[in-house]
């Protein structure tokens, strides 16, 4: 099989962006092109179609790459959920939790297998695969048992093209340093280097760029400008800006950001909305006074409330509340807003028997079982809410928790005929499981439209994100091929498996 693999000298270098660029770059030119990343740490989620888990970053890549996301796309996800422990997704499932050591020690030849059989799965159905790294391949402590980057390009027998940001600083000393830290057949993978974020006049970079190829001997392959707006979701927290600034915000939006939150993808539309701005809130001297709360997703719903009360937050969340203040919460933060959280299981918190008291926002509890649900739904919002808006409402459900409401205050009727979440005083509190609720483009308008009559100031129209995404894909295929030497990069895909000398 044909391919590439996008590496880089950190994490954050913006080998994800990258790699989705060239999966679009790729399947414009008519190539079945398959994206790829064997094992990915991070607390943002997609669910395919048939309702598996893989991470957020190679089902966007398989969006560009105009196919259909798969679990052999990222057969191995690590969702952190404690400073020393991650739930381990395999093949889309979860099957355990484990300590960064007991991964190690029991886990890599079973990582390896599954890479192997993932690999000669995606083979069968194209013809070029985009692979991408994770974090830096040559941290020494973990390169002997590591399942990402080398490893997977000696498996896959994929060239390398390394990715450094310049916008951070040190690009120079990124580069070599990574570079003398390969062995002589790792080094002998890496067939380009790409600059990543420059500002400013490309020309002012030539030199530098000499002085790599000439220190080196290895081709710049092009200096990817810093790249605005660009709409594609970010893979981890270290993509998360602090706050949206704009000189015409009339709405500001807290969004409580919890130690070890998931699914931050679902706030990134409110980005584009031309007057609302974004604030992530730590702390309790930060949170200010906001028009609207929004509590996200988290992978520890139990330990992250917990952080809550010891902050001040959850008192303030539930002055906020009754003082008639918007909060809306997804997923754990839907959760947080009930009664009382039982998990009996340990599933939430990797301890039996564990209850912890709720905001009590909503008469609700919450009960953790074994297995996670992860579906892709979809539905209306409910006859019963003050809310009339006839457009399907769609997302997906990740959780091990089960919460039931006390009453029939609904937010959504599913299409499978269940109610779920909930909604109170015309729409001041929300809960739901539905991740994406505000990717949805007229409901998150309404909610928007809401605050704004709170407020009394302008109504707005709809901002169509959702149509604008397949654009950006193929924008961002646009900008690639335009700041780099495309027909090397497309040689050096298409040939090496057939003529390179580790052959």
């Amino acid at each position: 099989m044909k391919g590439i693999m996008v590496l880089g000298t950190s994490s954050d270098v913006g080998k994800s962006l990258i790699a989705t660029a060239i999966c679009r770059a790729f399947a414009n030119n008519g190539f079945k092109v398959a994206p790829f990343k064997s094992q990915n740490m991070s607390n943002n989620s997609y669910v395919t179609v048939d309702g598996m888990e893989i991470g957020r970053a190679q089902g966007i890549q398989a969006e560009a790459a105009k196919t259909t996301a798969t679990v052999w796309m990222n057969p191995i996800l690590l969702k952190p959920r404690s400073d020393q422990h991650s739930e381990i997704v395999l093949c889309g499932k979860a099957i355990d939790t484990l300590t960064g050591r007991g991964y190690r020690e029991s886990f890599y030849e079973t990582g390896l297998t599954t890479i192997r059989n993932s690999l000669n799965k995606l083979a069968e159905d194209y013809e070029v695969l985009v692979s991408e790294g994770a974090g830096s391949p040559v941290e020494i402590n973990l390169k002997e048992r590591e399942l990402v980057n080398m490893k997977v390009a000696e498996m896959a027998d994929l060239p390398v093209i390394l990715v450094a940001d310049i916008d951070r600083g040190g690009v120079f000393a990124s580069i070599i340093g990574t570079l003398e830290l390969f062995t002589a057949e790792e080094r002998a993978r890496v067939k380009g280097l790409l600059i990543n974020k420059f500002r400013g006049d490309p020309s002012l970079f030539e030199d530098g760029v000499k002085w790599l190829e000439d220190k080196t001997g290895i081709p710049v392959l092009g200096v990817l400008p810093y790249i605005e707006n660009h709409m594609i979701d970010s893979e981890d927290s270290l993509s998360l800006p602090a706050f949206s600034s704009k000189k015409k915000s009339l709405l500001d939006i807290a969004v409580i950001k919890p130690p070890y939150i998931s699914n931050y993808s679902d706030i990134e539309p409110f980005y584009y909305e031309p007057d609302a701005a974004i604030r992530w809130v730590s702390q309790l001297s930060e949170i200010g006074k906001p028009d609207a709360v929004i509590l996200p997703g988290t992978k520890s719903t139990i330990r992250d409330l917990q952080h809550f009360k010891l902050s001040g937050i959850a008192d303030w969340l539930i002055d906020f509340a009754k003082s008639g203040g918007h909060i809306i919460g997804i997923c754990g933060g839907y959760q947080m807003l009930g009664r009382l959280l039982i998990d009996q299981e340990g599933t939430d918190t990797g301890s039996l028997s564990t209850n912890e008291t709720g905001l009590g926002l909503i008469p609700a509890n919450t009960y953790f079982q074994k297995e996670k649900n992860t579906v892709r739904a979809s539905g209306f919002l409910h006859p019963m809410t003050s809310i009339k808006n006839e457009n399907m409402i769609e997302g997906f459900e990740i959780h091990y928790g089960n919460t039931i409401v006390e009453n029939e205050q609904h937010f959504l009727l599913l299409n499978n005929g269940q109610p779920e979440g909930y909604f109170a005083n015309d729409g001041k509190i929300i809960g739901t499981y539905i991740h994406h609720i505000f990717h949805n483009d007229s409901w998150r308008a309404e909610w928007l439209n809401i605050l704004r009559k709170a407020k009394g100031i302008p109504l707005q129209e709809t901002v169509h994100i959702s149509q604008l995404k397949d654009k950006k894909y193929d924008e961002l295929a646009a900008k690639l091929v335009e700041h780099v030497d495309w027909e090397t990069l497309v040689d050096i895909t298409i040939n090496w498996s057939t003529d390179h000398e580790l052959a």
